[in-house]
């Protein structure tokens, strides 16, 4: 692959001076453009040591208008970093729509440099590829342009480079011994890489190797890619745009009659016999023994809590369930059972402005606890494939490929040696009815009731389908789903608090 680089090109300083003003000029319209249409764009500098990665960086900042450009280095990871899952760190800096992001190193560095020093196997390597493949085609996907560019250097040219810059006093302390380390493992780097690259230069995001040892070449070539590449994506993007509506003449038909759920996506009908009919509701528990079991299993419960933290084990429990099942109820019992330092508690709303710039999993990935701590989501990402799919907000197209991205998220979080439990509280139509009117009766449960919560009832049998289809394609052996027979509040508790405590002994080391 790297023979594609064009070996030896050079540009005089006369034709560079020539051609940066013009490329300086459009590449500041066509960033107004990304910010009008508002188009992410991650920008991925890599390649070996002395190629002139920070220098291009620094270019970039230079020729555009930096407010709008945000660059983030990564390092070893820090300790925080360490505490969570490998992609937290890369998640984070993503950029919103609009923003330019560069990464100076990226999710492939760690790789590469881990299997080149024998640290992973080729079969580590391969299952970091395919996932670096699948979060590059999810983000893709939803709307960001990503353009990785290699810079080449011939073990002859590194060697030159790392030379001059270490004979200059102005610049010899950016070689360090680690350059002349990885330097003396070259062809080590050069197969390792060339192998990498092949695997991820996919039509979604492909490499574009370019030949560094010429600084003004490199310039030119990284600045001219960026001017082809955003301007194709401001086309595609303006080419996408919906025609505007026609002139809508008065309708003679009757209206729809008030309650009639349109259907969410060709084909989506209940089928006679769903997962969620085989939860038996009419399971109950008496008081006196509800009161003991709650106290029991409260203990155990914070017991294995302290074990998890003591191990180095975080938690992240999910709650989802119907309008008035209980959510509220069963997460105020299990906050009540741990120490206030060592949870939190995540209610999901409608999303921010900051949070709607982003891909829909970036305001999860925020939220992911540290070592030894616990974290409750009162609704999750979910969302995408219920509320998103049922009210129109995700297209279908995204809430379909929403289900392989929420396994991935969940399996990376697993891998991480994270406790996942996914809870979906169930109730019957008829009993959500019977809470929903008993809380307008009940002047201190008014506020729990809402317009919303009426409407989203009369689609009762999309959210059904939904939720079927959700259980179905995301309850996985890594995280599976428990369903909660919820028309006894007091019942599921239980069943949710035997459920953690039967897992969080079977996972931690006693």
């Amino acid at each position: 692959m790297f023979e594609t680089a064009e070996l030896g090109r050079k540009v005089s300083k006369a034709d560079y001076d020539a051609q940066v003003p013009e490329i300086r000029t459009r590449l500041l319209d066509v960033q107004n453009q990304l910010r009008a249409a508002k188009v992410p764009v991650l920008i991925i500098i890599s390649g070996v040591d002395g190629a002139g990665k920070g220098e291009t960086a620094n270019l970039l900042h230079e020729w555009m208008d930096p407010r709008f450009i945000e660059t983030t280095a990564f390092a070893a990871p820090s300790e925080e970093e360490r505490e969570r899952p490998e992609y937290w760190r890369f998640w984070r800096p993503l950029p919103p729509k609009g923003k330019i992001g560069i990464f100076f190193g990226s999710w492939y560095t760690s790789p590469i440099v881990r299997r080149v020093l024998g640290q992973i196997k080729e079969g580590a390597l391969s299952d970091q590829v395919f996932r670096i493949t699948s979060l590059e085609r999810e983000l893709v996907a939803d709307g960001m342009l990503i353009i990785k560019f290699w810079f080449h250097l011939s073990k002859s040219a590194q060697e030159k480079r790392l030379r001059g810059l270490e004979k200059d006093p102005d610049t010899a302390w950016r070689v360090t011994e680690m350059d002349w380390k990885n330097f003396r493992i070259y062809d080590k780097f050069r197969d390792v890489s060339e192998r990498v690259l092949k695997a991820t230069s996919t039509g979604e995001a492909p490499w574009h190797i370019i030949e560094a040892s010429d600084a003004r070449y490199r310039s030119l070539t990284v600045g001219n890619t960026l001017l082809d590449l955003i301007t194709k994506r401001l086309e595609a993007a303006k080419a996408a745009l919906p025609p505007p509506p026609k002139p809508v003449k008065a309708s003679t038909s009757k209206p729809a009659s008030a309650g009639v759920v349109k259907s969410v996506s060709a084909g989506a009908v209940k089928s006679a016999f769903t997962i969620l009919d085989t939860v038996d509701l009419a399971q109950t528990i008496e008081e006196s023994k509800y009161k003991k079991e709650l106290e029991r299993l409260s203990g155990k419960f914070n017991l294995y809590s302290r074990r998890a933290k003591a191990q180095g084990r975080s938690t992240v429990m999910l709650f989802e369930g119907w309008d008035a099942a209980g959510k509220g109820g069963l997460i105020r019992r299990i906050a009540s059972a741990l120490d206030a330092r060592d949870y939190a508690i995540i209610p999901i709303a409608a999303p921010t402005d900051e949070e709607k710039a982003r891909h829909y999993l970036w305001r999860f990935w925020r939220h992911l606890p540290r070592t030894g701590r616990l974290t409750v989501f009162d609704r999750t990402w979910y969302g995408r494939v219920l509320v998103e799919r049922v009210e129109g907000f995700a297209k279908e197209a995204e809430w379909r490929r929403a289900y392989s991205e929420i396994n991935d998220f969940e399996a990376q979080l697993v891998d991480h040696g994270y406790l996942l439990f996914k809870f979906w509280l169930h109730i019957s139509k008829e009993e959500q009815l019977r809470r929903f009117k008993e809380r307008e009766a009940t002047p201190f449960k008014r506020f729990k009731i809402t317009d919303e919560d009426w409407r989203n009832r009369e689609k009762w049998d999309a959210y059904e389908i939904a939720a079927n289809e959700m259980v179905e394609r995301t309850s996985t052996g890594h995280a599976p789903w428990v369903l909660l027979a919820g028309n006894d509040k007091k019942f599921a508790r239980i069943q949710a608090f035997r459920n953690i405590c039967e897992r969080m002994k079977n996972s931690l080391k006693t």
